[in-house]
């Protein structure tokens, strides 16, 4: 499966509602888990199996709460059982339409 989430707290701890530092704390879960995965501006991207993906998830999620008594997760998921390396699969199907 393929997951796209993006946690972050709802509560800061600055005046510029910044939250670039807890959401690195979620980040850095997510690169520990040696799991394929990216990260852009709004989501990180991790692929795996169901069990793996959603305890990375929610290990990422703890990691926020610990800094923030409340939390905001959105989760999209691709759930196709049987494929592999679809993260970049999926990039290289767009490209070849973009490229015609």
């Amino acid at each position: 499966m393929i997951a796209a989430f993006s946690v972050a707290p709802t509560v800061t701890n600055n005046a510029t509602a910044a939250m670039s530092e807890a959401v690195a704390r979620a980040v850095q879960v997510v690169r520990d888990s040696g799991l394929p995965h990216e990260t852009t501006a709004m989501f990180t991207t991790i692929e795996g199996e169901w069990d793996e993906v959603m305890d990375v998830i929610k290990r990422a999620t703890a990691a926020v709460e610990e800094v923030s008594p409340r939390v905001s997760l959105v989760i999209k998921a691709d759930i196709r059982p049987g494929y592999t390396d679809m993260l970049h699969q999926k990039m290289n199907s767009l490209n070849k339409h973009l490229e015609a």
